[in-house]
């Protein structure tokens, strides 16, 4: 069946259904650049209310497996691809990726000029869009508020046992985080986002993470006093969201890039080690440079491609950000030391200097 994906810029692009269209959807559209990951990139909270546009040419190859979900159920709005595969050549392929939304009923538009749709987007930026059977566009709504609200644990959950207790605050973690954390002996007790203080200090926490999550974080506001309450008490590690958050609770600013960075081939610089490391990101704001000069942060990551900050150290405090995803693993497992840097820092109780 033929499907049309209208875009807020005015240009309409058409393409086959793979997955049947229940109603029109709608959602910020953006783009994925890595080859492979697409299991992971559909089950990733942060994409909440976005349709996601694969730029490899072929998804599904592989099909999908019960082991790399980020979380129990995809949050992308639409998938659309150049083609899609139709089994899965992979001895852990449970489900075809056309069977795996079509249980979840999203929608999945196949044989669209992907190259095409992605260079509008990088020209246009990032912007709404509409999957529709309609060849005529309807009117876009806006983007929706507050996606963290939906995406975030409803109660405590505890993971793991033994070692350092650490307080994962989910403002739409990735399993992987977890995971890391746990192989790493940790205990990790995942709270909801707006977890009081005070019930965060219940569970005396050797230490705090911050989680990736969806949307704009100034739609967070709110929780920033809470936040920085929370962090110059605790040894903290922050990603992706949580980075951004850490900024603004220290009055520093945030800013939404023309089209984010969406793939698994980031190089960033890291200027304690004084190296770059591939790193996975899925992330439109970043942390404006400019900002932190009244802050105690020194930047320490800075992404190769672009110069935009990718981590911050704060100089007296033991506060560690970083924009990308240490949990994940583009081919190698170049990030996954900042895990460890932060688990001494909470075992020896030293402060992180810049």
């Amino acid at each position: 069946m033929k499907a049309y994906l209208h875009l807020a810029s005015g240009k309409t692009f058409s393409g086959e259904l793979a997955v049947p269209l229940v109603e029109k959807v709608s959602g910020e559209i953006v783009f994925f650049t890595g080859m492979t990951g697409y299991q992971e990139v559909l089950t990733d909270p942060s994409y909440k209310n976005q349709m996601i546009v694969f730029t490899y040419p072929l998804i599904g190859n592989y099909g999908i497996n019960e082991e790399d979900f980020e979380s129990k159920r995809p949050h992308v709005e639409a998938v659309i691809v150049y083609e899609a595969s139709r089994e899965g050549f992979h001895y852990g392929a449970k489900y075809s990726l056309a069977e795996y939304l079509r249980h979840w009923n999203i929608p999945l538009l196949t044989h669209v000029d992907t190259r095409a749709l992605v260079k509008e987007i990088r020209t246009e930026g990032t912007m709404m869009a509409e999957l529709s059977l309609s060849s005529v566009p309807s009117v876009f709504r806006e983007e929706a508020a507050f996606p963290v609200r939906a995406v975030s644990t409803k109660r405590m959950e505890t993971y793991g046992h033994g070692g350092p207790h650490i307080v994962l605050l989910d403002f739409g973690y990735k399993k992987s985080i977890l995971r890391s954390l746990v192989a790493r002996g940790c205990q990790v007790t995942v709270v909801p986002h707006d977890t009081t203080p005070e019930a965060i200090e219940a569970l005396k926490p050797d230490g705090l993470v911050l989680s990736n999550g969806p949307g704009d974080p100034k739609q967070l506001r709110h929780q920033l006093p809470v936040i920085r309450q929370l962090i110059d008490r605790y040894p903290t590690l922050a990603i992706c969201l949580g980075h951004q958050l850490v900024a603004l609770a220290y009055g520093a600013d945030t800013e939404k890039l023309r089209f984010g960075h969406r793939g698994a081939n980031q190089p960033v610089w890291d200027a304690v080690k004084q190296n770059v490391v591939m790193t996975s990101q899925n992330h439109s704001y970043v942390v404006k440079e400019g900002s932190l000069a009244a802050t105690p942060f020194a930047i320490r990551f800075i992404n190769v491609n672009d110069g935009s900050i990718e981590g911050m150290i704060h100089r007296h405090k033991p506060i560690l950000s970083v924009q990308y995803h240490p949990e994940a693993h583009p081919g190698p497992h170049d990030t996954g030391y900042i895990f460890d840097e932060f688990l001494q820092t909470v075992a020896k109780g030293e402060k992180v200097y810049a």
